[in-house]
């Protein structure tokens, strides 16, 4: 999750929103970093996890990341939680629950719906206040300047 933090506080410099995350493979290895790059990139789809599980798929040469874990800082959105599940990850830690978009748990459970065909073991509230810390200086710093 240290690295998943780490990811997360370098998207603050492109004003993205801090969220991070990062692809072990089954012995450990880092395969895939992500951070959010909606901002710099104008891309909706630049959701930390999206971005680590390109680069994860990249560095394996398929897109089944069998065996991996995803690590991430925020719970994910119904977005991410379906490409967790498309890219059969064999589990997803996650740090902060999101009560307003977390599609695993908060607001829905893709992720362990029983009608998919992949179910990823899930470890949440790993570091959650930190994850948390991040996002909300992150939101109150921007109200203070929308203000």
């Amino acid at each position: 999750m240290g690295l998943a933090l780490d990811e997360a506080r370098a998207a603050l410099t492109t004003d993205d929103v801090p969220i991070g995350a990062v692809v072990l493979d089954p012995s450990g290895a880092v395969i895939g970093r992500g951070r959010n790059t909606r901002e710099v990139e104008g891309d909706p789809t630049g959701h930390a996890e999206v971005v680590a599980i390109r680069r994860a798929a990249q560095a394996v040469g398929e897109w089944r990341l069998t065996g991996c874990t995803l690590v991430v800082t925020l719970e994910p959105c119904t977005m991410c939680a379906g490409a967790i599940v498309l890219s059969r990850l064999e589990r997803l830690v996650f740090g902060a629950y999101d009560a307003k978009a977390g599609a695993v748990g908060s607001l829905w459970d893709v992720v362990r719906d029983r009608r998919l065909n992949h179910r990823p073991e899930v470890l949440a509230g790993v570091r959650a206040d930190e994850s948390a810390a991040l996002l909300d200086s992150f939101f109150r710093n921007a109200r203070t300047v929308d203000d």
